[in-house]
């Protein structure tokens, strides 16, 4: 294709400029052309959310370069319709842009897939149009990556040129940057290659296109790639190919690509053939806008007196320091290894600070570390000893191999005990780091609940760095900006990319980049108040709030904090080392006579290296990453003991491994010439199995069951999922289909089941209605099934008659004729082999409550649905138990008879929970952790009665939410804090009553 820029190539007389505009979520694009629909120029620059500045830019060079010319003009974009409306520009919609510059440009197109900023879009030509589009949030597109490289550390071209030098794919989870950090940081913190992380990111990027966009349509044929970041990323269209199994005939990455809205804008320009008069939108451009229409929260400080009482204020709160180059006697090391930082603190004997040093870990916190311990032992001088070290935070494991740490103690102790040190009477603690909000709240001296954020990033420190830098600024300019904005704009609490298009409406609106600074910062509260701690009034927090973490040094953010509680916090001058100091704190506490940390002498020979294996050792093949550090070995990225070259404990009751050993022997190999039935061992297929399995026996079938599927299926099956916001145990459902597929199968039977067995332990006995009617979504999204028999049928067990009757004739209709009576018989002998299971689970769970009531261990309920017993499902959070010593049960193995439900409910495992949740308050030393699918709506209510049940019987409730993401980073924290509290109440109990006796 020719470009000529030259403005001298046409008629005046008779031509017209062509002046199409895409303005997007983070960039603006212009094409120009001519009547022979040539390209006369283009460009694409980023907007820092300044968009309506840089579109007057743009038409003020053009208006310029074709001076004297008639134009005609369309805008597009996420951005641009405002633009468009006050500036009376015609608006074209941005995917009948795009099907315009297809049809012109590339007619043999069958799919386009296109990643903009904010947005993600997958365009189906043949075969119907149809388009697919992200909707509730911007993981996988630009902006995303945009988020990986800053968490990274690297410019967009470097991250490009590394992923072409990967060695190993890892699982990275693409669907939110929270998730995605979830997944990146241990991997850097392992010593992971940087260069298979930018790869994987990659490949995060093309499964959350594919399975989160196609939603049920197969993306094949020709296929044109369209958008920035499939134009400039090359690496990107390298995974693309490979993971579409494209060939350079059926994949076009055109160089019009991140201009291509912009091009089909010129031609609906041109289609319309309406002029407009430049000078005018220019004058409209330049107006400043209406500042009535902006939706403001009241001013942080109303004025300068106002901020100088609050800052001495918070000055007083301050820690004792001394001179570490004067200072001579006993000390005590802490490091808080967070996910984006690494702080390091000293302390003296007397709790004075020494030494302190923050910073970004730079995805190499072994390496940032090194060098401040040889500056700590070279300010030491032989006057100051170092008599312990504690580590905590994410990367403790790694930092405590590496230098031979004397303590590692879990993110919420440290935090905890550092805020009791300076203030005895603390109730409630809020701390907000990079990507983590952890709350504590405390009753009687100990951690009475923790929350912690799990879904979303945009009220930690991280969204407002983000920000920050999406629009030019760094952090601290960036906050000083809203300390006296006069209208704070009202941005609600949004994704971090999604808010792009909250500032865009407020600055239409007249807001300045002061009141976009204040609004950001009451955002990052409101988020934390609303939707991770969830309070209802200011005075459930308590009387006496310990604000921590970086982003509290942020003085706006700490006012927006005060003045939504209306009340005043406590944020000590050390509120970004707060973890750190605890770990100093707990060093010392427990102190020996002899650390063992690594010597200043060692430091000099140390090394540090990684190597990258599988484990082999089960199924899972879990991705290991193999640190040496001289002649010590750190294993990471196993999700059981195995993996790390340790035997896992059989000695402790595990009632999940129990439970998969019992429905293994449902697992038979297939009788020879029996009709082979296959069912997909899902959902509540995980209870039921027993029934079915004895019921098609009876009728002289074999009943072959779905395993999990390989990794190639998985990304087959991932395409016939229609909703990305579905729970992860129904997506799973897909892959195990598709694995039933592959079997020699004469049938799959798969029922859609609105009631479970009524247990007569609540008013009715529904099943969750994706649990209920998944069959009916499959057979409706899985292409394949149509060269299969698939068995669907709507059945009450509870309702023998019409459940024998339907079926029969299901069975009929297949081919399958059985007399009414052998059905009969084969119901009958499939509830027998279910209640035995039942009955099995139960003597088992007598005999382990007997054995904690002997032994005085410690037992932790783990409850959920049936299916969390899948391994691929919990990630191995049972195994974690049982290697912190806790004894694991299941809620179907409670004897709940003996407990009475009083909650008003209309669902079997509902009702499950709730009793399950009474009998452990029965037990001293048992809590229930409650599992939930991430995005279960019914599991809402539940969380809420399990909470209030087990609190009001002064019982910790913890709930572990289930996704994707394998990484149990935060699930270790939540449960290693589960276990140090019931140790600390256990210790402050011992006190109390030798007190008593002694008294």
């Amino acid at each position: 294709m020719r470009i000529r820029p030259s403005k001298n190539l046409f008629n005046k007389e008779r031509d017209v400029i062509f002046l199409g505009i895409d303005v997007g979520s983070t960039t603006v694009k212009t094409v120009v052309l001519n009547e022979k629909y040539e390209i006369l120029s283009k460009s694409y620059e980023r907007h820092l959310a300044k968009p309506k500045e840089l579109v007057l830019d743009k038409i003020l060079q053009i208006q310029k370069t074709y001076a004297g010319e008639q134009f005609s003009v369309a805008i597009a974009g996420s951005a641009g319709m405002g633009i468009a409306k006050n500036c009376k520009i015609p608006f074209v919609q941005e995917v009948f842009a795009t099907s315009l510059g297809v049809k012109r440009m590339f007619p043999k197109t069958d799919v386009v897939i296109e990643l903009g900023g904010e947005d993600a879009k997958i365009l189906f030509l043949t075969g119907g149009l149809e388009e697919r589009m992200n909707g509730s949030c911007a993981g996988g597109t630009g902006a995303f990556i945009d988020q990986m490289t800053n968490l990274l550390h690297l410019d967009i071209t470097e991250l490009d040129r590394l992923s072409f030098a990967a060695n190993k794919i890892y699982p990275i989870a693409s669907r939110c940057g929270v998730f995605a950090k979830s997944d990146i940081q241990p991997l850097l913190n392992q010593g992971v290659r940087k260069e298979d992380i930018c790869a994987s990111i990659y490949a995060a990027v093309v499964e959350q296109t594919i399975s989160g966009l196609a939603q049920g349509r197969e993306v094949k044929g020709n296929i044109l790639f369209l958008g920035g970041p499939l134009f400039f990323l090359k690496g990107l269209q390298v995974r693309f190919k490979e993971v579409l199994k494209l060939t350079d005939e059926t994949a076009t990455f055109p160089d019009i690509a991140p201009y291509f809205v912009a091009y089909g804008s010129a031609l609906y320009a041109k289609d319309t053939g309406e002029t407009l008069n430049l000078d005018e939108t220019i004058a409209l451009l330049k107006k400043e806008p209406d500042r009535t229409a902006l939706e403001a929260e009241p001013p942080l400080f109303k004025d300068r007196a106002e901020f100088d009482e609050f800052t001495a204020r918070h000055a007083r709160a301050s820690v004792p320091k001394v001179d570490i180059h004067t200072y001579s006697g006993d000390a005590y090391l802490g490091v808080d290894c967070g996910s984006t930082t690494i702080k390091v603190v000293l302390m003296g004997a007397n709790y004075e600070l020494l030494y302190k040093f923050y910073s970004s870990n730079k995805g190499d916190p072994v390496d940032i570390l090194l060098p401040r311990l040889k500056e700590l032992y070279d300010l030491c001088e032989g006057r100051i000893k170092i008599k312990g070290s504690g580590v905590t935070g994410y990367g403790e494991d790694l930092i405590k191999t590496a230098f031979r740490f004397d303590y590692g103690i879990v993110e919420t102790i440290a935090h905890y005990s550092a805020a009791r040190h300076f203030n005895p009477k603390v109730d409630f603690i809020i701390d907000i780091g990079g990507q983590d909000i952890k709350c504590f709240s405390i009753k009687d001296g100990n951690i009475d609940s923790i929350v912690l954020n799990e879904a979303c990033s945009s009220g930690c420190g991280s969204f407002l760095q983000t920000f920050s830098n999406s629009l030019g600024y760094d952090i601290k300019d960036f906050a000083s900006l809203a300390l006296f904005a006069t209208h704070p704009a009202k941005l609600g609490s949004r994704c971090t990319v999604f808010m792009n298009s909250s500032v865009k409406q407020a600055q239409k609106d007249g807001a300045t980049i002061e009141d976009i600074s204040a609004g950001l910062a009451i955002s990052v509260i409101k988020n934390a108040i609303y939707k991770v701690i969830r309070v209802r009034n200011a005075d459930d927090l308590g009387q006496n709030i310990v604000v921590q973490g970086g982003t509290f040094l942020n003085n706006a953010v700490l006012r927006a904090f005060e003045k939504e509680l209306g009340k005043d916090v406590i944020r000590l001058d050390i509120s970004e080392l707060m973890g750190a100091y605890g770990a100093a704190l707990f060093a010392k506490n427990n102190a020996n006579e002899h650390t063992d940390m690594i010597s200043r002498a060692e430091l000099e020979n140390f090394t540090h290296r990684s190597e990258f294996s599988v484990c082999k050792l089960c199924t899972n093949k879990c991705p290991l990453t193999i640190s040496y550090f001289g002649d010590t070995k750190f294993v990471s990225g196993n999700k059981c003991e195995r993996g790390a070259g340790k035997e896992i404990r059989h000695d402790i009751t595990n009632l999940f491994e129990f439970k998969n050993e019992l429905l293994r022997k449902y697992r038979k190999p297939p009788k020879q010439d029996a009709p082979r039935v296959g069912i997909p061992f899902v959902l509540n297929m995980f209870e039921m199995i027993p029934f079915w399995s004895a019921f098609f026996e009876n009728l002289g079938m074999s009943v072959v069951l779905s395993q999990k599927p390989r990794k190639e299926t998985l990304f087959l099956a991932s395409q016939s999922i229609p909703s990305d916001t579905v729970c992860y145990p129904a997506k799973s459902v897909h892959g195990h289909i598709y694995d039933l597929l592959n079997k020699s199968v004469d049938f799959i039977f798969y029922p859609c089941m609105s009631y479970s067995l009524d247990e007569n332990i609540s008013e009715n006995c529904y099943n969750c209605p994706v649990v209920a009617y998944y069959p009916e979504l499959i057979r409706a999204n899985v292409g394949a099934l149509e060269e299969k028999k698939f068995l669907y049928p709507h059945v009450d067990l509870n309702m023998q008659d019409s459940f024998c009757k339907t079926m029969q004739a299901e069975l009929a209709d297949a081919g399958y004729k059985f007399h009414s009576d052998a059905v009969k018989n084969a119901v009958l002998q499939g509830l027998k082999e279910l209640q035995n299971y039942k009955n099995t689970v139960l003597i088992k769970g007598e005999e382990t409550l007997k054995e904690i009531q002997s032994s005085g261990a410690s037992a932790v309920v783990l409850a959920g649905r049936p299916y969390h017993i899948d391994k691929t499902i919990n990630h191995g959070i049972d195994r974690y138990l049982n290697s912190l010593g806790f004894i694991v049960l299941s809620e179907d193995a409670l004897p709940l008879s003996r407990v009475q439900t009083k909650s008003l409910n209309q669902w079997t495992y509902h009702a499950r929970l709730y009793s399950a949740a009474r009998f452990v308050c029965k037990y001293p030393r048992m809590q229930l952790v409650q599992l939930v699918s991430f995005g279960c709506g019914i599991d809402a209510i539940t969380g809420d009665e399990v909470r209030d049940i087990l609190r009001q019987n002064g019982k910790i409730y913890t709930q572990l939410k289930i996704d994707e993401v394998t990484n149990l980073g935060a699930v270790k924290i939540r449960l290693r804090s589960l276990k140090a509290t019931m140790i600390e109440r256990e210790r402050q109990g011992a006190q109390q009553e030798a007190r008593k006796d002694a008294r």
